[in-house]
């Protein structure tokens, strides 16, 4: 979420943790109520850094219900949708299924979705248009493997992802827009691109977002990093200027090392 103070943007953080094909509902409950109780100790201002959570299909209807239950101010989101409202489409999870489910977000175009099942950035792109068609916020994720790392053209390489994922969306949807840099290179392999690596791919994606739309739009939209982040390494990464929160994979599973990640402005002040 953008908030305006004084006719300027800014833009809270979002510290999301994409548990993938990790935690059966049960898991799932033990692991978010952890988490909860582990902010709660430590008095997290949800107004300063959202918390944001994808489970597995299966976990959602369980964690909406603690969360409603609790009165918890965590929010959460499905791991990926059909671009298809309902029909023959064995397997698919449909937007409006998520948003009855409560969810807030879900994720578009994660790098496991794209190399894995193959996706298209014209099948995203209808993907996007359904999330929206839901009252769902897409995170929409970009980023490069090694070889386009290794060649320089990573920039372009994610901005043409970029560009063909938003392809006729208009300011006001994409101003609602999250996007989460992933550098493939990076993801569950130990490997971190550095703050500087994440600052000038979201830099440029800030720049590429304006260049479609207009500034105001670009000032709105939250660019967050994802690949290997940990506790150790998240501050220094939302340091950079362009970099408003991180897409978390396996550290997410770790209730106690994901609290210290959200937790991350502390370490701002100690470090």
């Amino acid at each position: 979420m953008t908030v305006s103070t004084n006719g300027k943007y800014v833009r809270r953080p979002l510290i999301a943790g994409n548990w993938k094909m990790n935690m059966d509902h049960v898991q799932g409950i033990t692991l978010l109520q952890k988490l909860a109780w582990t902010l709660d100790d430590n008095k997290h201002d949800y107004e300063r850094v959202e918390v944001a959570v994808f489970p597995p299909f299966t976990d959602i209807r369980g964690v909406q219900t603690l969360i409603a239950g609790d009165d918890l101010e965590i929010v959460y989101g499905g791991q990926d949708l059909s671009p298809n409202d309902s029909g023959a489409y064995t397997g698919d999870i449909s937007g409006q299924f998520l948003d009855r489910l409560g969810c807030t977000y879900v994720l578009v175009g994660h790098s496991e979705r794209r190399t894995v099942h193959q996706e298209s950035d014209e099948l995203l792109r209808s993907k996007v248009d359904a999330a929206y068609r839901h009252g769902l916020v897409p995170v929409l994720c970009v980023g490069e493997g090694l070889e386009v790392r290794q060649a320089g053209t990573h920039v372009e390489h994610t901005l043409e992802q970029l560009r063909a994922d938003l392809d006729g969306l208009d300011a006001e949807k994409a101003a609602e827009l999250v996007v989460a840099y992933e550098p493939v290179w990076a993801i569950g392999t130990g490997e971190v691109a550095g703050p500087e690596d994440a600052q000038e791919m979201c830099a440029a994606l800030r720049a590429e977002i304006e260049k479609l739309y207009d500034a105001d739009t670009a000032s709105k939209v939250r660019l967050l990093y994802g690949g290997s982040v940990k506790a150790a390494n998240a501050a220094s990464i939302l340091r950079e200027r362009d970099v408003d929160g991180v897409l978390v994979g396996g550290a997410s599973l770790d209730a106690g090392e994901f609290a210290n990640i959200v937790r991350f402005e502390h370490h701002l002040v100690t470090d």
